[in-house]
C-alpha cells in the first residue's frame, strides 16, 4: 500500500512539472478515468513525455481542459496532486472563473469558452454522484426481482429497508447536486443544500401532489413543483447563492452578516425558485427528455446505429462527459433512458475488442494490457481498452465501432431501455423493470449485449489483429480544432 501511495505521489509530481507546474494551473478535477486541468497556457504543457509516461494512458486537450488518463487509480492520484498543489479540495472545485477569455478571442471563441464553462458546472455538480446513482438504480432493480419471486414482501420491513436504499440518492438529490453545483462554482455548499432541503421538504411535495398553487395572478397559476430527482434548479440556485452572497456580503454591514445574510439568501433564493426558475427549469428538463424520446421515435435504429458508431470519438476527446447529464436528467424526469442503454453496448465493444487482442496475442505484456482493458471495460469504464490496446493498434477500435453501431442498430430495433446509469455487462440488472422485475427488455438487453460482444470480439480476431502488427507509440489524442488558437 505504501509502494502505491509512492507511486502516486511521484506520478502526481511529475504531471505537475510536465504541464508546465503550479504556476501554470488555474485548477484541476476529475471524472472517472481522469485529471481535468485547467492551464493559464497549454502550450507549456509536454505532451511528448507526458504520453510516455508510465501511468498515464493517454492526453486530450479538449472541452475547455487538458486531460490526463490516468485509469482507475484517479481519485488516488488527484488527492496527491492537489495536496502538492497546497489547496483544498473545495478550492479545487472553484473553476467558474478558471482560463478566462483572452482579450483577443473573437465572439465565437467566446461563446464557446462560456459553453464549456457552462457544461463543465453541470458535469462538475453530476460526476461525483454518479457511482451513487448507478448503486441505487441496481439496488432498485435487484429489489425488483426479489419481489417479483416473492422472496420479498411489498409490504414487510425488508422491502422497506431496501427501498429506502434506492431512493435515498434520489430523493435527496436537490441537496447532493446543490452542494457539489457549489463547491464546483466556489459558492457556499452548506447553504445551497439547504435550499435543495426546503424545496423538497415533505410539506412542499404534499402540496406539488396535491396540485396546489403558491400563489395566483389573475388567471396565471404558479404551482407547486415536485423537485425530488431534479438537477437544473438546484444548479441555478447555487449560482444564484454564490451571487447574492457575495454582493450581500459588500453591503451589510459586518457584525450583522453572519445573522442576516443567510435569512436573506435562504429566502430571496427559495422564492425566486419556488415561483420563476424552478417551474421553468423542470419544465425545460422535461421537454428534453421528452424531445430525446421523440427523435429517437422517429427511427430508433438508425439513431442507434449513428450514435454508437461514433460515441467512443467522443471518449477519445473526452467529450462525451458532455452527455451524462442528458442520461441523468432522463432517468432525473422520466425514470430510464433509450440513449444510456444504446450507448452502454459502445463499452462493450470496446472491451470485445481489448480481449480479442488478449486471447490472440502470444506476447505476454500485450495480454496482460488487453485482459485488464477489457475487464475494465465489462465493468463500465472503456478507457484502459481504448488507450492501451484499441487505439494504439487502431484496427480493434474499427472493429469496436462497427460491433458498436450494430450493438446501437438491435438496441433501438428491439427497444432496449435502461434504468440505471451504469451500463456494460456488470450493468445488465439496470436492464431489469423495476416496477415490473425481469421481462423481455432483460432479455434483450442480454442478447444484443452478447451480439455486440461476439462481433467486436471476432471482427478483431481475425482482422483487428495479429501479433505482427506494430504498436503505435502512446501518444496525445488529436485536438479539438476549435480549440489550437485559444489562448
Amino acid at each position: 500500500m505504501n509502494n502505491r501511495k509512492e507511486e502516486h505521489h511521484d506520478l502526481a509530481t511529475t504531471i505537475i512539472q510536465l504541464v508546465g507546474g503550479e504556476e501554470n494551473i488555474t485548477n484541476v478535477i476529475h471524472c472517472v478515468t481522469r485529471l481535468r486541468f485547467y492551464l493559464k497556457d497549454d502550450t507549456k504543457a509536454n505532451e511528448e513525455e507526458l504520453t510516455h509516461l508510465k501511468g498515464v494512458l493517454g492526453v486530450v486537450n479538449a472541452g475547455g481542459q487538458y486531460q490526463i488518463v490516468v485509469g482507475a487509480a484517479v481519485e488516488d492520484i488527484y488527492k496527491e496532486v492537489v495536496s502538492q498543489l497546497d489547496v483544498s479540495d473545495n478550492q479545487s472545485q472553484q473553476t467558474e472563473t478558471a482560463a478566462p477569455p483572452s482579450e483577443n478571442l473573437t465572439s465565437f471563441e467566446k461563446i464557446k469558452h462560456s459553453g464549456n464553462q457552462l457544461i463543465g458546472i453541470i458535469t462538475g455538480s453530476v460526476m461525483p454522484i454518479i457511482n451513487l446513482l448507478a448503486a441505487s438504480g441496481i439496488i432498485k432493480s435487484l429489489l425488483a426481482v426479489l419481489t417479483a419471486s416473492n422472496l420479498v414482501s411489498d409490504t414487510g420491513n425488508a422491502y422497506l429497508i431496501i427501498s429506502a436504499m434506492a431512493d435515498a440518492v434520489f430523493y435527496f438529490l436537490p441537496i447532493l447536486i446543490g452542494f457539489n453545483a457549489a463547491k464546483r462554482l466556489g459558492g457556499n455548499p452548506l447553504l445551497t443544500a439547504v435550499i435543495g432541503g426546503i424545496i423538497i421538504h415533505p410539506t412542499v411535495l404534499e402540496a406539488a401532489n396535491s396540485g396546489m398553487n403558491i400563489l395566483s395572478i389573475g388567471t396565471f397559476n404558479f404551482p407547486y413543483v415536485s423537485y425530488t430527482y431534479s438537477i437544473f434548479p438546484m444548479i441555478l440556485a447555487a449560482w444564484l447563492v454564490k451571487k447574492l452572497e457575495g454582493w450581500l456580503k459588500i453591503w451589510v454591514p459586518t457584525f450583522i452578516q453572519a445573522l442576516l445574510v443567510p435569512i436573506l439568501i435562504i429566502g430571496i433564493v427559495a422564492s425566486i425558485t419556488f415561483l420563476v426558475t424552478g417551474p421553468i427549469i423542470t419544465w425545460l428538463s422535461f421537454g428534453l427528455a421528452n424531445g430525446l424520446q421523440a427523435l429517437l421515435s422517429l427511427n430508433a435504429p438508425i439513431f442507434g446505429a449513428v450514435i454508437n458508431g461514433f460515441y467512443q470519438i467522443l471518449v477519445v476527446f473526452g467529450l462525451h462527459w458532455g452527455i451524462i447529464p442528458i442520461y441523468v436528467n432522463d432517468f432525473a424526469t422520466l425514470g430510464y433512458s433509450y440513449l444510456s442503454a444504446m450507448v452502454s453496448m459502445t463499452i462493450v465493444a470496446q472491451g470485445g475488442a481489448a480481449l480479442a487482442v488478449a486471447v490472440k496475442s502470444k506476447k505476454l505484456d500485450l495480454k496482460e494490457l488487453g485482459y485488464a482493458g477489457a475487464v475494465s471495460a465489462f465493468c463500465g469504464i472503456t478507457e484502459p481498452a481504448i488507450y492501451g490496446i484499441n487505439l494504439r493498434f487502431r484496427r480493434p477500435f474499427v472493429c469496436a465501432s462497427i460491433a458498436s453501431a450494430v450493438g446501437g442498430f438491435l438496441t433501438g430495433l428491439f427497444q432496449v431501455n435502461m434504468w440505471s446509469i451504469i451500463g456494460s455487462v456488470i450493468g445488465l440488472p439496470s436492464f431489469i423493470d423495476p416496477a415490473n422485475g425481469i421481462t423481455a427488455n432483460f432479455w434483450y438487453a442480454v442478447f444484443v449485449t452478447a451480439v455486440t460482444l461476439f462481433l467486436a470480439f471476432a471482427l478483431t480476431y481475425v482482422w483487428g489483429y495479429n501479433d505482427s502488427m506494430v504498436m503505435q507509440e502512446k501518444r496525445a489524442k488529436p485536438k479539438n480544432p476549435a480549440k489550437q488558437n485559444i489562448a
